[in-house]
């Protein structure tokens, strides 16, 4: 799956749990920024997993000791890609 692919998937995930278009979510934009509570962000990590047939190493219980970067939209991205790229192996 091409990058660009894993992207536009990511950003089609986040932007519908926003209640966004795509258009308007951006590469810098936190979670926060976007309107996703962590509700929201669970619920958006469960369809990043069903969309890329992945594990995202996520606890919601202990957000701060998670692996996966949340930070920003970026941020989601490139860990999906790197998710994506171990699964290969």
């Amino acid at each position: 799956m091409a990058d660009e692919t894993i992207k536009t998937r990511v950003i089609d995930i986040l932007a519908r749990q926003a209640v966004l278009e795509p258009d308007d979510v951006t590469m810098d934009q936190s979670l926060d920024d976007l309107g996703i509570d962590s509700l929201g962000l669970v619920e958006s990590i469960f369809a990043i997993e069903e969309a890329f047939d992945i594990q995202v190493p996520y606890n919601a219980n202990e957000p701060e000791a998670s692996d996966f970067d949340i930070s920003s939209v970026r941020a989601i991205v490139e860990a999906v890609e790197q998710l994506v790229r171990d699964q290969k192996g």
